[in-house]
């Protein structure tokens, strides 16, 4: 199951799309975008999102004008996977000075400095990881994103929340006749989630991402 959640101009949460899909699959996610597109999303500034590749992709080809935000941290998961127990404690600590950097231009300089870190320490499977994904991951640095918005648009745990939600409902069910069984319960829980445990309080203030766009034009 696809799941994507917007925040409106007004700054509110929304899931926008819920449909059938394999997150692997690029055609699955052209489909789901397409379908939004169709039903009048426009004007997107940002995705973010788990390392896809057909979700990077179809990112790139029907939303064009969008920036990609990998999720922080799954990728600080991925490149910890690479580390071994006796230096993971120096590692963790390593990538997030990274991520508490003010500027894309220093983390970008703090990633290489700890990438070489870790080939001197024998650590280069971690430190191929960090240089492959660290351009992608600090996007929500860039000028044009404002600073109040940095800690909730780094991460898709907001969409991870929501998934965690609807997998303990579908565990308690099992097995499901068929796809569109599994879709009618999960639009179930999302409507019972959205309508119960979000606030009606604003998410983010969009007004500041306006005011960050036009100082960056």
């Amino acid at each position: 199951i696809l799941v994507a959640i917007g925040v409106s101009k007004d700054g509110h949460r929304e899931v926008i799309g819920v449909a059938e899909g394999m997150r692997e699959d690029s055609a699955s996610w052209e489909q789901f975008f397409r379908g939004m597109i169709e039903r009048g999303l426009k004007g997107v500034r940002l995705v973010v999102g788990d390392r896809c590749a057909g979700l990077v992709s179809t990112v790139g080809s029907m939303l064009p004008k969008a920036r990609y935000q990998r999720c922080m941290a799954h990728f600080l998961r991925n490149v910890l996977s690479k580390v071994p127990p006796s230096h993971r404690e120096w590692a963790s600590a390593a990538l997030k000075a990274v991520f508490a950097m003010e500027s894309r231009e220093s983390a970008l300089d703090k990633a290489e400095t700890v990438a070489a870190e870790m080939e001197a320490r024998r650590l280069k499977a971690a430190a191929n990881c960090l240089r492959e994904g660290i351009g992608e991951t600090t996007t929500y640095l860039l000028p044009e994103f404002p600073d109040g918005h940095r800690r909730r648009i780094r991460t898709n745990n907001m969409i991870e929340r929501l998934n965690r939600e609807i997998r303990r409902r579908t565990r308690v069910v099992g097995s499901f006749p068929d796809g569109n069984s599994a879709l009618m319960l999960v639009c179930a829980r999302i409507r019972y989630v959205t309508a119960n445990e979000w606030s009606n309080r604003r998410y983010l203030d969009m007004s500041r991402l306006d005011d960050n766009l036009q100082e960056a034009n």
